[in-house]
């Protein structure tokens, strides 16, 4: 069971990792119940098993039933798919990405969250 440390996910294997880091821990069925656009049981199952194979998820025995966690924590995880993001969309510029999540999103951003962003770029520039 060998872990890759930037997981390229598919679209359901990356839909599935979302929901057990949203659950913490679950079984097929309650992923079943969650997974968009309705996919079978066996499928769900079938997923879980390759991403258990990849190492990207484990699990345990309850009963009769498996039930799947993660094993990157949710922080790394969302690292990796920024910079799987950064890369495709960005052509690799973390600058570009920011530009983008800002224009984007600079209507709803609040006072508070625009002072916060101020000054993380602060200290950026400090630490330079």
């Amino acid at each position: 069971m060998k872990k890759k440390s930037l997981p390229n996910f598919s679209r359901r294997e990356r839909e599935i990792m979302e929901i057990l880091y949203r659950l913490g821990e679950g079984s097929v069925a309650e992923v079943v119940g969650l997974v968009s656009n309705g996919p079978s049981y066996d499928a769900v199952r079938l997923t879980l098993g390759v991403l258990h194979e990849k190492g990207h998820v484990r699990h345990r025995r309850e009963g009769r039933r498996y039930v799947y966690r993660p094993t990157l924590p949710v922080a790394a995880a969302s690292r990796s798919a920024l910079q799987q993001v950064t890369r495709t969309y960005f052509s690799g510029s973390p600058r570009k990405a920011v530009l983008a999540l800002l224009d984007a999103s600079a209507q709803r951003l609040s006072k508070e969250e625009l002072e916060e962003i101020e000054a993380w770029i602060r200290q950026a520039k400090d630490e330079q």
